[in-house]
């Protein structure tokens, strides 16, 4: 069974590495998202761009690359093998092997993880995103903020067998966010759509 895993996460970390922001601005003719804004390759710094189309299909490919990879793992294998999958997915889009491991947050990659596992889990955690995006017009204290309440969603769902993969991943986004928490503290954090 562990051998079954181990290729589980490698093909879900292989799939999680692929960078449809990087893929998708070029294909737009928008340039090397790389050299744009952050410099990070997801939907939010896609935005920047103004390019609204390329924004939400990254956001959408990036999410679903979670939410494959977590639904395929259970269809053949079984629930342990779809968190095993899921974390694989969002590890390869933080630490994408094609990009020499720089990658991006992962938000969109986990909350279409967390939408596979278990969708009305899924559905808190979008709208917390959401709800904190419209009062602060910004998109790090929204996954920031969301990815805090997802543990807290998992049991109020009564899905706590998945609490400790969404502390985990919890977790790595603040790790990946600590450059935006720090423009947060400063108040120099950039708003939704607005260039750095």
């Amino acid at each position: 069974m562990y051998t079954v895993l181990i290729v589980v996460f490698v093909l879900a970390y292989l799939l999680g590495s692929v960078p449809f922001g990087l893929v998708i601005c070029r294909a737009f003719g928008l340039g090397d998202i790389r050299q744009i804004g952050s410099k990070n390759i997801g939907a939010t710094n896609v935005l920047r761009t103004g390019n609204k189309l390329a924004a939400f299909l990254t956001l959408v490919l990036d999410a679903g690359k979670g939410a494959i990879a977590v639904a395929v793992a259970w269809a053949l294998v079984g629930p342990r093998a779809a968190e095993v999958a899921g974390f694989g997915a969002f590890l390869g889009h933080c630490y994408p092997i094609y990009l020499n491991f720089k990658g991006g947050k992962g938000v969109a990659t986990y909350l279409g993880t967390v939408l596979a596992l278990a969708w009305p889990v899924g559905l808190a955690v979008c709208g917390t995103w959401i709800a904190t995006a419209l009062v602060t017009r910004i998109s790090s204290l929204s996954a920031l903020v969301a990815a805090l309440a997802a543990p807290v969603w998992a049991w109020v769902a009564g899905r706590e067998e998945f609490a400790v993969l969404l502390v985990l991943m919890a977790i790595l986004i603040f790790l990946r966010h600590r450059p935006n928490i720090e423009r947060l503290v400063k108040g120099e954090e950039p708003r939704i759509g607005k260039k750095p």
